[in-house]
């Protein structure tokens, strides 16, 4: 008898710890962004800022708190990960070249944007 109950004892706690572990979700949201040039090689080195535009009450466009930058590497890739989803703004700039995109972010997903560099 204490022998049946000692296992339906590990046996429910088994259960419980696979159920609650099962259930965590990962919300992190993954963004790639590649600059390449309008051969479609890599381009390096380009400064990469991304960044949500909101309204106010004022019904002015305003740049959100919410922004990263970065600095593209040799493959012309940089990479950056978001707790939430978000519609983002993506300037991209080196020297008299610049490219511009807009991505969304999704939760628990991984997003590549290819930016193309174009002279400005």
């Amino acid at each position: 008898m204490k022998l049946r109950l000692f296992i339906a004892s590990i046996a429910i706690a088994f259960l419980t710890i696979g159920v609650s572990t099962s259930c965590e979700k990962k919300t992190d949201c993954k963004l790639t962004i590649k600059t390449v040039d309008d051969k479609g090689f890599a381009y390096p080195n380009a400064k990469v800022k991304l960044f949500a535009n909101v309204k106010n009450s004022s019904g002015a466009t305003v740049e959100a708190d919410l922004k990263a930058e970065g600095t593209s590497d040799a493959s012309g890739i940089s990479t950056y990960t978001f707790k939430l989803p978000a519609i983002l703004d993506v300037k991209c700039e080196l020297d008299t070249m610049g490219g511009i995109g807009i991505i969304k972010l999704e939760e628990g997903k991984s997003v590549e944007k290819v930016i193309t560099m174009k002279k400005i």
